[in-house]
């Protein structure tokens, strides 16, 4: 597996994406649009290239394929791998954002700034 500093923000919008369960390329792309409030908008190669990536590390797997109205779909599922690596990414993101925020809150930043908090 890769270490995490070589993962994107991207990539993790991925994995997040198929925790709760197998989609196919454009569910995904759907998906990761509605997790990040449409700020990520993921195009088909680089998506594509990022779950060729990631079933290279173990990180997801084909769960299977369909044809719909004559295409090929191919759903992508989470491995118990891919969980732990998106588990690890986020409690260190979260780590780094509680630093991150303690530190604004001790320069007196607005409250604003800081999404609401105190």
């Amino acid at each position: 597996m890769s270490s995490s500093s070589s993962r994107t923000e991207q990539t993790f919008q991925i994995l997040t994406a198929l925790v709760d369960g197998p989609l196919h390329g454009y569910g995904i792309i759907q998906e990761v649009g509605r997790l990040s409030d449409g700020r990520t908008r993921l195009r088909v190669g680089t998506l594509y290239g990022a779950l060729d990536r990631l079933s290279g590390e173990g990180l997801l797997v084909l769960d299977r394929e369909e044809t719909v109205s004559g295409r090929l779909r191919r759903y992508y599922r989470l491995t118990d791998a891919g969980a732990q690596v998106l588990a690890e990414d986020a409690e260190r993101i979260a780590r780094q954002a509680a630093v991150a925020l303690e530190r604004l809150k001790k320069r007196g930043a607005p409250r604003a700034s800081l999404g609401g908090t105190a």
